[in-house]
């Protein structure tokens, strides 16, 4: 903005100039207008002790300054006030008036000037000029109490002192394109005290047919840039120094800025656990060595989940390392003393050189007691800076919530998959149900059905005379029989083999694939493993026989017509004098057992 500086003043449109300063080291530059309105001359923003005199010297090449009527200072700042004692000096107070709000000009009268004010507030909030009128919109807060921007409906520009304004050094006069956001942002980001002030001010501006805005330092912005910046300006977050703990930077602060935009945005945006965990992992890589995010949650029966990437987040009963599960239960005043904040990190080393672990404490909102820690993995062994604090505090209380709803879905789920194991377990045995075995074989034979090609078998066991067992050692013994044969029907089935207990003495065993066609010799084997069973104590001298009869599934056949043919041959083994295997007969068709089973 110096070039433009030195080549005089800017003409923006009819009637209106631009006679600002240029930078001046860090310090930058300063916007200043020139208003022409026939033999009214409006001066805004006229800057301070360092750029006044720049911006008289491109004044006076327009018009003299006894021209001047008109002085409007959008607030109270010494970037825009300080140079009113010099022109106290050099215009003659009773032609020219002071513009501005009552909470400015509190604060402009310690310069004890001779000018008059001329109060907005008092006056309509307008300006009447030859062919002309100057609108004022009140934006309190932006960043002074009594700020204000003036709004000049002739040239549809808006003078928006702190609005859109930025630093100057080394920027151009306009604005050229949508990466100007990036520059305005940091300047928002501190100056305005909330998000809801700023979006405020932009609610009021929006209202009126902008052409171009004028702010007090920095590019200005044509038109065609404006609705994206107002909308991008909505979107971030303000008062930047009420994070400031003692580091004062505004890059730093901007920077976790967004990282702590980033991680509200993501509890806000995705729902899926495996989703927001993966997004805060990337978030804390921006503020520390991360390369771990698990997390362990106490369930009400004490179980432990424990929620981490070999499980896809999905959330597994585990055993937590101790220096976790000695945190659960202790109460937020014990985190407090141990890490200085309820939501603070507990730094754990790792023995010796390496990696080592920050834990964040997680509490219900209204229970006093630790019920889920976060855990994450660094790959030096270090304490955690101050911004790196503030990140893991601010991730701590986003993740209340998320971790404890998605606590409660797995909860569920572990009692809904407990009640299904009930339902497809025997309680006795450990082997499967018939409803499960059902289950299964409708599976298998969609598949049979589709191929012919993957056999699937079924082998019915009886234990012989199981009702002299009972009446002889009582059914408690009984039990303990139906277990033991169980336990040899399970040890003798391969991985993919289905052992089920169907009802009373009667059992089950599904073999699919290849070992199907053997179904009768892997019968006879079963048969002799149980025969050579020997019972001791109570049972000493019992022996236990089994009759067993078998079935190869038809293509095409029905569960019920599969489960006859083999129940069939169970009752032939039986008739023949029991402990033995027999096997039904194929000479029906298939599809003869075709029912509609569901």
């Amino acid at each position: 903005m110096s070039a433009v500086a030195d080549a005089g003043p800017v003409a923006l449109a009819e009637g209106l100039w631009w006679v600002g300063a240029g930078s001046d080291g860090e310090l930058g530059g300063s916007n200043a207008y020139l208003l022409l309105a026939d033999d009214q001359a409006v001066l805004i923003d006229p800057g301070s002790i360092r750029t006044i005199a720049a911006t008289l010297s491109k004044v006076e090449q327009l018009i003299p300054l006894d021209a001047l009527r008109w002085i409007v200072c959008q607030h109270q700042d010494p970037a825009i006030t300080s140079a009113l004692p010099q022109l106290d000096t050099l215009i003659d107070p009773g032609g020219v008036s002071i513009v501005t709000h009552q909470q400015a000009a509190r604060s402009i009268a310690q310069y004890q000037l001779r000018m008059p004010f001329w109060l907005v507030e008092r006056n309509r909030w307008q300006l009447a000029l030859p062919q002309r009128l100057l609108q004022f919109i009140f934006t309190p807060y932006a960043h002074y109490p009594g700020a204000f921007c003036t709004f000049d409906a002739v040239s549809g520009t808006l003078f928006s002192g702190d609005l859109f304004a930025c630093d100057a050094i080394g920027a151009p006069l306009f604005a050229e394109g949508e990466d100007h956001f990036e520059r305005i942002r940091i300047h928002h980001e501190h100056y305005f005290p909330s998000r809801e002030v700023l979006n405020q001010t932009l609610k009021r501006i929006e209202n009126h047919p902008l052409e171009m805005i004028a702010p007090q330092r920095g590019p200005l912005v044509p038109g065609r840039l404006i609705a994206n910046l107002v909308r991008e300006l909505k979107g971030i977050e303000c008062g930047l120094y009420l994070m400031a703990e003692r580091d004062g930077d505004i890059q730093r602060l901007s920077h976790l800025n967004g990282i702590l935009r980033d991680i509200t945005s993501t509890m806000v945006i995705s729902r899926d656990f495996r989703e927001i965990a993966d997004r805060l992992l990337a978030i804390l890589k921006r503020a520390m060595p991360a390369v771990s995010l698990e997390f362990f949650v106490q369930l009400q029966d004490d179980t432990v989940l424990q929620l981490a990437p070999e499980s896809r987040y999905r959330g597994v009963a585990a055993a937590p390392p101790r220096e976790v599960s000695r945190l659960f239960g202790i109460s937020r005043q014990a985190c407090v003393a141990g890490s200085g904040s309820v939501s603070g990190p507990i730094v754990v080393k790792a023995d010796g050189e390496g990696a080592c672990r920050f834990m964040l404490p997680l509490f219900r909102e209204a229970d006093e007691w630790v019920y889920g820690v976060v855990v994450i993995g660094v790959s030096e062994s270090t304490e955690p800076d101050s911004q790196a604090r503030q990140v893991m505090e601010q991730m701590s209380e986003v993740l209340q919530v998320a971790v404890e709803r998605e606590a409660i879905y797995r909860g569920i789920e572990l009692e809904r998959q407990k009640f299904y194991e009930r339902s497809i377990r025997d309680p006795l045995t450990g082997l499967f149900t018939r409803f499960y075995m059902e289950d299964t074989l409708r599976r298998l034979f969609e598949i049979h059905d589709r191929s012919g090609g993957t056999p699937v078998a079924l082998a019915m066991l009886d234990i012989d005379h199981f009702k002299g067992i009972n009446d002889r050692y009582g059914h408690v013994r009984g039990d303990e029989v139906l277990c033991r044969v169980a336990r040899q029907i399970q040890d003798d089935a391969r991985a993919g083999d289905l052992a089920v207990r169907l009802g009373g003495e009667e059992f089950g065993l599904i073999v699919v694939g290849d070992p199907a066609t053997e179904i009768a010799a892997i019968g006879e084997r079963l048969r002799q493993q149980v025969a050579a069973v020997r019972f001791k104590g109570t049972f000493s001298g019992l022996r236990v026989t089994i009759s067993i009869g078998t079935a190869l599934r038809q293509v095409g056949e029905s569960i019920p017509g599969f489960i006859e043919r083999a129940d069939l041959a169970l009752y032939r083994a039986k008739n023949l004098g029991r402990n033995r295997v027999c096997s039904a007969d194929t000479v029906a068709s298939p599809g003869q057992w075709s029912l509609d089973f569901n």
